[in-house]
């Protein structure tokens, strides 16, 4: 679409669009800040009376993505109740879906390099997905009686890990990475195993 196309108001997302279609194709530093105007439709000074610069962009694109990965997260938690397992592994899964269905949104977030701390609302919006993740965690966890319970927020984490791992390695067609098994079935056998070796869950469950 041309510049005559734009509207006020919308070039800002236009510019993120463009950015994000940059960062599948090029990865987040391997386009420039004149690629990103170019794509959008407009010259390189308009980008700079919404953005400082290519990480602010960026940062822009990672924290619409952290919205949209919270919602997909809670989205999944809630069709996983009242079971509190279900919702914990239906938040595992939803980490992959999320990662197939937006790439350059998850390349902004979690392989860009830019800080969740860039801005208030990255931060913001950070807290909010890892928060949905660790409230899943803590009601799985309720039946330990507390001083045996591990912290909420350390097996979240390690499951958060575990997800993220199964993206880069098998999720995401890396060369050379092909898993004999499908992703998800990968990601909730090792949920499955790292829980019962906690003893969250029973060894028959």
């Amino acid at each position: 679409m041309g510049k005559q196309g734009y509207h006020h108001g919308n070039l800002r997302q236009a510019l993120v669009e463009a950015a994000l279609l940059l960062i599948e194709e090029k990865g987040p530093t391997g386009f420039t800040l004149s690629e990103a105007a170019k794509r959008a439709g407009v010259t390189p000074a308009a980008v700079y009376r919404h953005f400082s610069g290519r990480e602010d962009l960026i940062a822009e694109a990672a924290r619409q993505g952290y919205e949209i990965f919270g919602d997909l997260m809670q989205y999944a938690y809630d069709s996983g109740q009242p079971s509190a397992l279900a919702a914990f592994e239906a938040t595992g899964r939803a980490y992959l879906a999320f990662a197939r269905r937006y790439p350059g949104h998850y390349i902004a977030m979690f392989e860009s390099g830019v800080s969740v701390n860039h801005s208030p609302e990255l931060a913001a919006a950070s807290r909010h997905a890892r928060g949905v993740l660790e409230k899943a965690a803590a009601e799985l966890s309720q039946h330990i009686p507390p001083e045996k319970r591990p912290p909420a927020s350390m097996f979240s984490a390690h499951v958060w890990a575990m997800s993220h791992g199964v993206v880069e390695l098998f999720a995401r067609n890396s060369p050379g990475t092909q898993s004999p098994f499908p992703a998800d079935e990968l990601l909730e056998t090792g949920i499955g195993i790292y829980l019962r070796g906690l003893g969250l869950i029973p060894p028959d469950a």
